[in-house]
Formats: structure tokens, C-alpha cells, sequence
């Protein structure tokens, strides 16, 4: 079995408990620590040695075509793949597999992954499994399914068990898949569930579904309190990101001018071009974007700003989002896991959050 060099991703989830800074950016394209998600993904692809990368979107190819560019200068093929209506999470995949000569990796495009996929393929190919899932371990297995196994052999999947109802069985699907053309042949096309339908359909016909189970870092970017998270574990370093490429706890990037007087506390991570001025306080964990501009005695802690957000003096962001271009008036406050959406205004002395959304009205 040779090394595989071809990998899909399934990144047409509409994102909506991420709206409103995913009505004009598709999910998988939201900035993580200064880049977008998939873009970083794709590179730690490349340097993994894949060369072709597939991609599963949605209806709308468009606003992926700069990702592509970027990864064509890099050498890495990636070819667009639309989706006109939903076919679950392995109907795109099952579209593309005719296409595809021989093992291939399948990752979802809104979980962030430490996970060794050299370990994995190679762990797929001493085992001779049709498939092998990655796994972690959790310690509440109420919101996840769970995967039985015997040895390193998958047998079953329970769907969201008590804690303690399945004794030794704590692995779940971590989103990173290694598969066989075969293991989705055998499915007719249109809309296909990799978990209630693939998986489940291959432990019924004997074949052998190898469960890897890892202590890699994961992390579901879902939702505006894990996409913060998944910002923390790049600052600490738990997950390899391209933008946080070094040990350091403190990036400023090219022409950012922090001022006399204002503190940075590690981590952060300061994009291009961006204004902090005196007495502002940032950090720990604050990801400011490119061109951003945060005022006098401005507090920014455990927040992410998209490129071009500002805030105005005595602006106060704890556990809080800005898309591109978003405004925090003097002597505003964001918290609580709120998220003020692309180009929106917040007045001075507002108060918003805990997990309020400032966006267009008609919500998803």
C-alpha cells in the first residue's frame, strides 16, 4: 500500500450557530489566529505530503477560489467540489470517490486536529482495515457517539450513552477518517451518513473498521465558545497552526505599532498593521486581526477580532468575537461568548453578551 496523497474535506456546513459572521463567509473559511481555517489546514496537508486535496462545499464555489490559488503556489492541488443540495457528511465523498485511485484521508472542515496523520495511515495500513477512524477519549459521552470496540476493532456504535453505561468505552469520532475506495462503493449515491449509515453498514458486513484511538488535542469549531477555544489551543501550542509557526507567546506582525504604556499579556498573537494605543491592556488570549485598531485603555482579553475591527477608547472585550470591520463605541463592553457581526456598530456605553448576536435581523 502506498503513502496516500489525496485528501477530502467536507466543508459545506452552513455555520448558522456561528451567524452572523458566517452570512457572507462560508464556515470553513472563518479566520483561525489570522488565517482561514482551511487554509491552515491544507498546508499542514502539504507538509504531511499530500499533494491533492478535494473539497466538498456547498452550492457556492466562489468564495473558495482564493484558497485555492494560495495552495496552487504551495504545490498542493485542490479542486472544488459543490454540493447543490445537502448529502449529508458522505454523499460529497461518495460523489468523489470514482475519482480517486487508492487510500485516501477524509477530515471535516470545522474540527481543529493535533491528530499524527502520518501515524494514522500508517496504523490504517498495518491493520489492513477497509477504514480507521481517529479517536479520543472523553470523560461524558452524553453528547457524542460512541464506538465500541474489541481490541482496536470497532464492533459498534452507541449514540450519546449515559456516563458509565458503556464500561472501558469512552472513544469518539474525532472527525479524521483513512478509507479504502471500497469502503463507499458499495453505497448508492445521494445523500449519505458516514456516521449512522457508512460505519455502521461496514461492522454489519464483517469488514474490519480499525478505531485509533489518540490523545491529540480536538476541538469542534462550531459554536462561538469553541471557536474561542480553538483560538486558545493555538495559543498555547497544543495544536500545530502555520500562523503560530514558533515557540513564541507574543506575535506582532509587520508595521503593528503598540504603544509606550500599553500591556501585552502572553498569549497573543497582533496581525499586520494594527494600532494599539497607551494604556490599552491585552491579553491572554487575544488574536487581533490585520489593520485593527483598539483605542486608549481599551481591555481585550479572551477575544478575537476579524481584520479592520475597532475599539474605541475605555472599549472593554472579554470573551468576545468581532467580524471584519465591526466598531465598539467609547466605553463599550463585549462579553460572554457574544458575537458583534461584519461592519456592525456598537454604540458607546452598550452592553452586550453574555451570547448575544449583532447582525442582520433575519437570522438563519
Amino acid at each position: 500500500m502506498t503513502q496516500p496523497t489525496t485528501a477530502v474535506i467536507v466543508a459545506g456546513g452552513r455555520g448558522t450557530r456561528l451567524w452572523p459572521l458566517t452570512e457572507r463567509t462560508p464556515k470553513p473559511l472563518l479566520p483561525l489566529v489570522g488565517i482561514p481555517f482551511l487554509r491552515g489546514v491544507i498546508e499542514r496537508l502539504g507538509a504531511t505530503g499530500f499533494r491533492r486535496v478535494l473539497l466538498v462545499v456547498g452550492q457556492d464555489t466562489a468564495p473558495f477560489d482564493q484558497v485555492c490559488s494560495e495552495a496552487g503556489r504551495a504545490g498542493i492541488e485542490v479542486e472544488v467540489v459543490p454540493e447543490p443540495t445537502p448529502l449529508d457528511t458522505a454523499g460529497g465523498v461518495r460523489e468523489v470517490v470514482d475519482a480517486i485511485d487508492g487510500t485516501f484521508l477524509v477530515l471535516n472542515g470545522d474540527v481543529l486536529s493535533g491528530v499524527d496523520l502520518d501515524a494514522l495511515v500508517s496504523q490504517h495500513r498495518d491493520a489492513g482495515a477497509i477504514a480507521t477512524l481517529s479517536l479520543i477519549r472523553v470523560a461524558d459521552t452524553s453528547t457524542f457517539g460512541v464506538c465500541v470496540r474489541e481490541g482496536s476493532r470497532i464492533v459498534d456504535f452507541v449514540e450519546k450513552p449515559a456516563p458509565g453505561a458503556l464500561p472501558g468505552q469512552d472513544a469518539v469520532n474525532a472527525g479524521a477518517y483513512v478509507l479504502e475506495p471500497s469502503a463507499l462503493e458499495r453505497f448508492p449515491r445521494g445523500a449519505l451518513s458516514f456516521e449512522r449509515q457508512v460505519f455502521p453498514g461496514l461492522v454489519a458486513d464483517g469488514e474490519y473498521l480499525l478505531g485509533a484511538v489518540t490523545d491529540a488535542t480536538w476541538a469542534d469549531l462550531g459554536t462561538p465558545a469553541r471557536y474561542l477555544h480553538g483560538h486558545r489551543l493555538v495559543l498555547d501550542h497544543r495544536v500545530p497552526w502555520p500562523s503560530v509557526a514558533d515557540e513564541r507567546t507574543i506575535h506582532v506582525g509587520r508595521g503593528s505599532e503598540v504603544a509606550d504604556g500599553a500591556t501585552v499579556t502572553e498569549p497573543v498573537w497582533i496581525g499586520d498593521e494594527v494600532s494599539i494605543a497607551a494604556g490599552a491592556s491585552i491579553g491572554p488570549y487575544a488574536v487581533v486581526g490585520d489593520r485593527c485598531r483598539l483605542g486608549a485603555r481599551t481591555q481585550v482579553r479572551d477575544a478575537v477580532l476579524h481584520d479592520e475591527a475597532t475599539v474605541d477608547d475605555h472599549g472593554h472585550l472579554d470573551h468576545a468575537i468581532l467580524g471584519r470591520g465591526a466598531a465598539v463605541g467609547r466605553s463599550a463592553s463585549v462579553h460572554g461568548a457574544s458575537i458583534v457581526g461584519p461592519h456592525e456598530r456598537i454604540d458607546p456605553r452598550a452592553r452586550i453578551g453574555p451570547d448575544m448576536r449583532v447582525g442582520p435581523e433575519a437570522s438563519p
